[in-house]
């Protein structure tokens, strides 16, 4: 049984219908702040530089500011993040193509998921959607750790994140935030559930 949408998905949602006016520039922020070091993120795991990982996100971005308009939003469309995955997916490509003009033709076909008469190395081909699949995962955990920040002290976040997100062990956490073991493990306990609850509700609107 699919769950009821929280707060969160309904925000989200209302952010994606926001980006339909382009003279929303809060909204537009909000949407950058949100998905570009995914964007970049994949672009540099597919094989671009640095420069040319920026380049694709902002191209990305005003991708999707050209075809916002246009999104489906129903159910049977699929998920927004495919969508964005397929914007993406073709301006990674068009950087690998400026490196090389002659496969130009070829690497938008394999981009689209066209059947390619030769056989061409792409390194944003058949690993781009692994890879998009691991760098969303690492940034929905990103947004479900600021809204923990968000609800707890600076100190209470320090410890959590030592010792939960990166592992640290118990000792060398209370070594560097001045804390007990006891307090580093009530500071799990407490935050634990609020991270869980944070995940589960970017996950629930990240599908959406």
């Amino acid at each position: 049984m699919k769950s009821k949408p929280d707060k969160l998905t309904s925000t989200r949602w209302s952010l994606i219908r926001r980006l339909q006016n382009a003279d929303d520039h809060a909204g537009w922020q909000e949407f950058f702040e949100s998905y570009w070091r995914l964007i970049y993120s994949t672009a540099v795991r597919s094989g671009l530089s640095d420069a040319e990982a920026q380049d694709a996100v902002q191209e990305t971005i005003i991708a999707v500011c050209r075809n916002i308009r246009q999104l489906d939003m129903s159910p049977e469309a699929g998920s927004f993040k495919n969508w964005l995955m397929r914007m993406a997916r073709w301006r990674i490509v068009d950087q690998i193509r400026r490196r090389r003009p002659e496969s130009s033709l070829l690497l938008r076909e394999q981009a689209r998921g066209d059947t390619a008469t030769d056989t061409l190395a792409d390194p944003a081909g058949p690993e781009l959607e692994k890879i998009w699949d691991e760098e969303w995962r690492s940034n929905l955990t990103e947004a479900a750790l600021a809204k923990v920040r968000r609800q707890t002290s600076s100190r209470y976040f320090q410890i959590f994140y030592l010792y939960v997100v990166q592992g640290t062990p118990v000792q060398k956490v209370a070594a560097v935030t001045g804390a007990s073991p006891d307090e580093v493990y009530l500071v799990k306990h407490r935050l634990g559930p609020l991270f869980t609850r944070a995940l589960k509700a970017v996950e629930a609107c990240q599908r959406s």
